[in-house]
């Protein structure tokens, strides 16, 4: 399978993000891609960096136009896209991402499970906590999980999307060129290598007032093996992935299998 990975700078003006996403959209299916990810909070500047902000302005919903402009988006042009937006859903506000088939329909949904709470990412003021965990979503591009930005830190988030079959496993991000970016690679790369599993971690760039993002989006395969790796400017990063051979590299390497689950905490 083909992906394409938009890491892009972001606008303070909402509708200049949509438009670019949707000439992502297309041009990474004229890029012969069969899915476009995109970075963490893709519609708006990182409002997360300061606290106690209204944001009300930011949020959208799941009939907002620009999620059914991102729907036809994804049917005109035959491709799968995987947003990440500010979702107002009952009443409560997420760092959600969309799964949307090449038909353009909304075929999976994460929200973000770990919010964090520390200098420039006061998330808790804005996000609610998933009350779904983890899922994967069986596609005819194969089987797609979805681990949303600092959930990567917890081994538990990938690892239970690898024992629940993802042979792909989305990561959309906002890291900054002042958080250890090589770390943040071989995190990565080892997390895919001891679950058999293919992970893409998309990021944006641009300096956004305090904050300045690294780029650097990755693409590693079920071996921790490196496919792609961006630069740290505006980039459409292409790759290709294997997402056959994952389950069956994890299958006939006997990490998960071995596991002693009854002696876990």
């Amino acid at each position: 399978m083909r992906i394409a990975l938009a890491q892009t700078k972001m606008d303070a003006d909402m509708e200049v993000n949509y438009q670019k996403t949707l000439e992502l959209i297309r041009k990474a299916s004229e890029d012969h891609a069969s899915l476009i990810v995109f970075p963490e909070i893709q519609l708006n500047l990182f409002f997360p960096q300061k606290a106690g902000l209204d944001v009300s302005d930011y949020v959208i919903d799941l009939e907002h136009p620009y999620v059914n402009g991102i729907k036809e988006a994804c049917r005109i042009n035959g491709i799968f896209a995987l947003p990440n937006l500010y979702i107002q859903e009952n009443g409560k506000r997420y760092d959600m991402s969309l799964l949307i088939d090449d038909d353009g329909n909304i075929v999976g949904r994460q929200k973000m499970v770990h919010i964090a709470q520390c200098e420039h990412f006061y998330e808790q003021d804005y996000y609610e906590p998933s009350e779904e965990g983890f899922n994967v979503f069986e596609t005819k591009l194969g089987k797609i999980g979805i681990v949303v930005c600092f959930d990567r830190h917890y081994p538990e988030s990938i690892r239970t999307e690898a024992l629940r079959g993802a042979d792909l496993i989305i990561i959309p991000t906002a890291n900054t060129v002042s958080e250890p970016s090589d770390l943040f690679q071989c995190e990565v790369r080892v997390q895919a290598f001891q679950n058999s599993v293919n992970i893409a971690m998309c990021n944006r760039v641009g300096i956004e007032d305090e904050m300045e993002f690294s780029g650097g989006s990755i693409v590693c395969d079920y071996n921790g093996m490196l496919i792609a790796l961006a630069g740290s400017d505006e980039e459409l990063l292409i790759a290709d992935v294997d997402v056959d051979e994952a389950s069956v590299i994890r299958k006939n390497k006997p990490y998960t299998s071995l596991r002693r689950t009854e002696l876990y905490e």
